[in-house]
């Protein structure tokens, strides 16, 4: 799969490139224990560090960054970003735009009162033909103070201007700097032809497969990294 992304040129060396999602796992993974006491059970037991679905998933596809540092201050968004006015007609300027309220109207855990924050792209992306692009909240990422919505964009398509990335602002009493480079979205590659759904009991093999796996499972940690985890390439 390539993925080509392109940005104005009046601009190039002045963005932050999207960038693989396994290239900018948060700080808070990397100090995170592998073990902690439980009091339910008075034991040391593994946290989710050493979960690897938890951790591929938070390593697949890309992440789209925040173009410069964004000041939050009761509820009040600003920025200082100083770069050439873009080439390309009717192309964004400002890191962020907003929705009003009522383009949301009935979506739970909306606020009526309160506007969507809208991301705005400043790279196009292009898939490869037969590929859509799944865009969602950064996976696992609750310390972020904004929930990006998901979105499914046919960009082998669409692909001559950049993706908007729509989200929800949870954090409302956030006072902070939201820092250039900030993930705002992870997107994926996904096939547009839709799956065939087989539906099937477990026949005697399979049955003795399950039972198998789940005793390995219980007995040793590590099983799933050690057996069925794919080496990453490196490069």
């Amino acid at each position: 799969m390539k993925i080509v992304f392109r940005c104005d040129p009046a601009l190039a060396d002045h963005l932050p490139r999207p960038v693989a999602a396994g290239d900018a796992l948060p700080d808070w993974l990397r100090r995170m224990p592998v073990t902690a006491r439980s009091e339910l059970t008075g034991q040391a037991v593994r946290t989710v560090k050493q979960c690897p679905p938890f951790v591929e998933a938070m390593r697949t596809g890309f992440l789209m960054p925040l173009p410069c540092d964004v000041r939050v201050e009761a509820g009040r968004f600003e920025w200082d970003w100083q770069i050439p006015g873009p080439s390309v007609r009717e192309h964004p300027r400002a890191p962020l735009a907003f929705h009003v309220p009522a383009q949301l109207s009935g979506m739970p855990g909306h606020d009526p009162r309160h506007a969507a924050i809208k991301f705005n792209s400043f790279w196009t992306i292009e898939l490869e033909p037969g590929w859509s692009l799944f865009a969602t909240h950064p996976a696992n990422r609750e310390d972020l103070p904004f929930r990006t919505l998901t979105g499914l964009v046919h960009a082998d398509l669409f692909n001559d201007a950049g993706i908007n990335f729509p989200a929800l602002w949870t954090e409302p009493d956030f006072s902070g700097v939201l820092p250039k480079g900030l993930p705002v979205v992870q997107c994926f590659a996904v096939p547009r032809e839709p799956a065939e759904l087989v539906f099937e009991s477990l026949d005697a093999s399979r049955a003795a497969g399950y039972s198998a796996l789940v005793q390995a499972v219980m007995a040793e940690p590590g099983v799933y990294r050690k057996r069925f985890r794919p080496r990453r390439p490196r490069g």
